[in-house]
């Protein structure tokens, strides 16, 4: 059975989402995908809720613009600043939005502590506090930690640099010396550094991304609120608000294969 084929709009701070585009390539194969990167802006952890949700209007309308029929907010720090506005601003499309993987945690954990690495915008948001609000009285322990800097380092390419793994033993020591034995990567950044994550905590610990499961939903949603049409061939579009040719060459590199990233035009940066 074919599903619906549709233009699918993805949008992060940077390159980070495109670890949620990996996994919505997987799930939906014959959709267009177009792909904006607001490197120019990233990251978004340090900004306002304010600044975040005028900069995802103005990405959101471009990809409308492109011809986009959902878009998915791979981010967590706009999901928390932006995601409520752009569903009732584009309420005739699906918006799919991120949130830090605490449900899937908790039926993880053995030792009932679970750590959530995030930017410091999505643990200071109302919704994430609302999350942890929600699985308070699951008797597990969840401890967060803000992790400045690691952002920057996936935008620049350094997936296994001594800097970041410097910055990964400095934000997974506190978490399990307080017995968390399972990780929340709560940045779409994180994924691509997993592997060094893994090399520092070892084994033993679970790591959690919720990248496969945001693409589930999609699919979900493409099917319920889009008119059947035929099987495309499937391509993707790279588009950035900072500068091109850095972001062909990380894209290139995150992505598995070569990317040509676009400016974005003047109206939107």
């Amino acid at each position: 059975m074919t599903i619906s084929t549709g233009v699918i709009g993805v949008f992060d701070s940077g390159v980070g989402g495109l670890s949620v585009l990996q996994h919505i390539r997987q799930t939906l194969p014959h959709e267009r995908l177009i792909y904006v990167a607001d490197s120019g802006h990233v990251p978004y952890g340090d900004k306002s809720p304010a600044f975040i949700e005028t900069r995802s209007l103005a990405i959101a309308r471009f990809l409308i613009g492109q011809g986009a029929d959902a878009i998915v907010i791979a981010c967590n720090t706009a999901t928390a600043a932006a995601a409520h506005t752009l569903r009732v601003k584009f309420n005739k499309i699906p918006i799919v939005a991120m949130e830090p993987a605490v449900k899937p945690a908790i039926a993880v954990t053995q030792s009932r502590v679970v750590g959530v690495l995030a930017t410091v915008g999505t643990l200071e948001s109302a919704r994430f506090a609302a999350l942890l609000e929600k699985y308070g009285g699951w008797k597990v322990k969840i401890e967060t930690q803000g992790c400045p800097g690691l952002v920057e380092q996936v935008e620049r390419g350094e997936l296994h640099s001594a800097r970041t793994r410097e910055l990964i033993e400095r934000y997974t020591a506190p978490l399990l010396r307080k017995g968390a034995d399972t990780l929340i990567l709560g940045c779409t950044h994180y994924p691509f550094l997993a592997p060094l994550i893994r090399e520092v905590v070892g084994e033993n610990i679970a790591l959690i991304d919720t990248g496969a499961a945001v693409a589930r939903h999609l699919m979900y949603r493409m099917k319920a609120e889009l008119p059947p049409r035929g099987d495309g061939e499937g391509s993707e579009e790279f588009f950035t608000s900072g500068n091109a040719e850095d972001a062909s060459r990380i894209m290139s590199m995150l992505w598995g294969k070569e990317v040509v990233a676009q400016q974005l035009p003047q109206a939107y940066l």
